[in-house]
């Protein structure tokens, strides 16, 4: 588990709880009382839901029905319940009614592939490798481009990442593609052809669906195996309020955009959003 937690409380405002996620780079948060006991869960997804709602607080917005686990509950039963509930990404560790960690599926694909090797790293779309992970910060994510402008008025491209691009083949082991998703602190990235076309999209859940199955390992080995291929996508032109349906209501993290001939050309997470 992840030890460094980082809270907030029921009575903060929403801009806070979105300050503190961004500062910690964390997509959710427990949410505490005084006593650092858990009375709830606020992810990035409560905030875009309530983002209209200028006087909302944290307790008005946040989940309160949350699935925790003791710090001696095995691993395998947090890996259960995550795969079972897929929207599920973060369960906070309690004990005692006082939140002492957190584990994410991160720590999860971080703690199966302990002591692997970065072997062969994320391409950048052009056709160049990496020979290695970029570090942390030179990693793209959203930086919030909405601000105070009407989504309405807004397309795709206005908010997209469109630099940096980063995306795997499909014949990639999946161990390497856990690598590349922790390195670059990604939730899921999209799976693409030499051609820079757009194949499908493999996330966390995906990889530990596809590893481990009931402490035996399954036939698949590759991202070709496990990966969604029917995948939401957008185009730069499309109105931004499509893809806010898809990362706001429907709960999707992130949305590839491709252009008329499938190409991949950006992503937008729910982080663009904001």
């Amino acid at each position: 588990m992840t030890e460094r937690v980082v809270t907030i409380w029921a009575d903060a405002s929403l801009t806070r709880a979105q300050e503190r996620m961004a500062e910690s780079r964390f997509s959710a948060l427990p949410v505490v009382d005084r006593r650092f006991s858990l009375v709830g869960v606020i992810s990035l997804v409560d905030v875009l839901r309530h983002r209209g709602e200028p006087e909302a607080t944290v307790g008005d917005a946040m989940t309160e029905q949350v699935l925790s686990v003791l710090p001696t509950t095995n691993v395998s039963i947090v890996a259960h319940r995550m795969r079972v509930y897929g929207e599920l990404r973060l369960v906070p560790v309690v004990d005692k009614g006082v939140v002492v960690g957190v584990i994410t599926r991160s720590d999860l694909l971080r703690q199966r592939n302990a002591g692997g090797v970065f072997r062969r790293a994320a391409r950048r779309l052009g056709g160049s490798v990496a020979a290695a992970p970029l570090p942390e910060a030179m990693a793209p994510r959203g930086a919030g481009r909405v601000g105070a402008r009407p989504i309405s008025s807004l397309r795709v491209a206005d908010v997209m990442t469109d630099g940096g691009l980063v995306a795997i083949p499909p014949e990639l082991a999946l161990d390497e593609a856990a690598e590349v998703l922790l390195s670059y602190r990604f939730t899921a990235v999209p799976v693409v052809d030499d051609g820079d076309r757009l194949l499908g999209i493999v996330s966390e859940a995906d990889l530990m669906h596809g590893s481990v199955e009931g402490g035996r390992m399954m036939r698949a080995r590759t991202v070709a195996g496990v990966m969604t291929h029917d995948v939401e996508v957008v185009r730069p032109g499309d109105p931004l309020a499509d893809a806010d349906q898809l990362l706001s209501q429907r709960g999707f993290r992130v949305v590839p955009v491709v252009d008329d001939d499938g190409v991949l050309v950006g992503v937008i997470s729910r982080s663009d959003l904001l």
